[in-house]
């Protein structure tokens, strides 16, 4: 795919406020590590992750949104009133139906002509988003789009600590690891077709994505059993993860939508500038630049102190990539997503 028309206008975003250490929850972990003999400092060593933050309890995900959402905004100078679409994004999401979507474009003030309505793809969400919104710019049907996304792992994790306590086996550990690296954190990615005069804005360039979808039981979060007639309690939560098979899996994967994304683009993989990754950790950070051949100097990484935050993590890296001038203008930077099911896409962006 590739665009002529399509601009990243601007990124904004709201980091939750409760820094959780990883040191804290394996306080809490504490008789699990002793039954099992897991050594302290393994949950930082295995993924790099030093800490996340979370939002505060019953905290509103589509008002995060709809502040990421207004950030954007401010630093690009559009109006709200000039989107003629708007998409959450998000893993996590206030209720089944409507659509989170709504809530936010209710906060912002759009006007009711404008498309609102949710995407869901696991942590390539967001990037999806952008895709549409491009799609809908090339064609001339739009002239700006925002996609938000607000994501929470108090409560999953906080599920997770209690089933490793009360089952306390090496399978549940092993399962829930990933799990423990969830933060939480909002954003808003403001897409144009480059007409409204703000000189900051960025290319979208074109991209490639990829779908190994035969890969989709290696990492699920839902509810955990079936609803019945007599069941007064709410069904809990359960997320579980086969690390190690998603790794090898989305390595491969990654690879193949490289290969791909560097003939639409027609590049060399030595002239990209940057690359922004989803944040999962150490092993997937390494494992991904390596198969791709990219300069792990060239990434900007954020998930030491913020953890996996699902959808934001990527767009909230460019953002803070460029704050600390990581990121320059004619930049040629390529967004490296990749998100359960399995799904892989790679966007093009001349910074």
């Amino acid at each position: 795919m590739r665009y002529k028309k399509v601009h990243l206008e601007a990124i904004g975003y709201q980091l939750a406020p409760v820094v959780v250490t990883s040191d804290e929850l394996e306080e809490r972990l504490e008789p699990l590590y002793k039954q099992l003999h897991v050594p302290e400092g393994s949950l930082e060593a295995l993924t790099g992750i030093k800490e996340r933050r979370w939002w505060e309890p019953k905290h509103s995900l589509s008002h995060s949104a709809a502040t990421a959402a207004r950030k954007a905004l401010a630093k690009s100078g559009v109006l709200a009133e000039a989107l003629e679409t708007v998409i959450y994004a998000g893993v996590c999401r206030e209720n089944f139906e409507p659509a989170t979507a709504c809530a936010v474009a209710v906060e912002l003030g759009v006007r009711g002509s404008a498309s609102v309505y949710d995407i869901s793809n696991a942590c390539l969400g967001i990037l999806n988003g952008i895709l549409d919104i491009a799609n809908r710019i090339e064609l001339g049907q739009i002239r700006a789009g925002i996609v938000v996304s607000a994501e929470t792992a108090r409560e999953i994790v906080e599920v997770t600590i209690e089933r490793m306590l009360r089952e306390a086996t090496m399978g549940t550990y092993t399962e829930g690891l990933a799990t423990l690296t969830g933060g939480s954190g909002a954003v808003a990615v403001l897409i144009t077709d480059g007409s409204f005069g703000n000189n900051g804005s960025h290319r979208v360039l074109g991209g490639a994505q990829r779908a190994a979808p035969e890969h989709n039981d290696l990492c699920r979060w839902g509810l955990d059993g079936a609803p019945t007639l007599h069941r007064t309690e709410p069904l809990p939560q359960r997320m579980y993860t086969d690390a190690a098979s998603v790794l090898q899996h989305g390595v491969t994967l990654a690879n193949e939508t490289w290969q791909d994304f560097l003939g639409q683009m027609s590049w060399e993989a030595d002239h990209v500038d940057r690359v922004i990754c989803h944040q999962v950790g150490t092993a997937h950070r390494g494992m991904i630049l390596g198969s791709i051949g990219i300069d792990p100097l060239k990434d900007f990484s954020t998930f030491p102190y913020l953890g996996n935050i699902g959808t934001v993590s990527l767009p909230l890296t460019a953002a803070l990539a460029e704050e600390r001038d990581a990121l320059g203008p004619g930049d040629r930077v390529a967004f490296l997503g990749i998100g359960s099911g399995l799904n892989c896409m790679m966007l093009g962006v001349e910074w």
